[in-house]
């Protein structure tokens, strides 16, 4: 489970913006994980909730994972959209990764290679 690694370096590198800041305690964290990135969003946060009780200044600090939909490039037209990557199931009331070929909207291609979608990212810290 590599999440747990990753999750550990980026307690690392919280404590290392929270000791230049010189801060007593940690928040709120945001992180912006790419649908693309392969990292098992729930064993991410489940690592990191695990290993923050490790810390005083993490132990009440609250993980956000925002997961923004990725931009296709159109190999056809060229053109750039997004398109949503997920899907909600009405039944169950929880995402799932949608297997249906994806669509240029302006073309109809199903010619589509993804730009970005890969980053594990420290967007934002809340920190007093």
């Amino acid at each position: 489970m590599h999440e747990m690694s990753l999750a550990q370096n980026l307690i690392d590198q919280i404590l290392v913006l929270a000791k230049e800041h010189e801060v007593g305690q940690v928040n709120r964290v945001v992180v912006v994980l790419g649908p693309f990135s392969g990292v098992v969003r729930d064993s991410f946060a489940f690592g990191f909730n695990i290993l923050k009780l490790e810390y005083d200044l993490l132990r009440n600090a609250l993980l956000v994972l925002e997961s923004p939909d990725p931009e296709y490039l159109c190999l056809d037209c060229g053109n750039r959209a997004v398109i949503p990557f997920t899907s909600q199931d009405e039944e169950l009331g929880i995402p799932y990764y949608s297997l249906t070929a994806k669509k240029c909207p302006v073309c109809s291609s199903k010619r589509l290679s993804p730009t970005g979608g890969t980053e594990l990212i420290l967007h934002q810290l809340e920190m007093e």
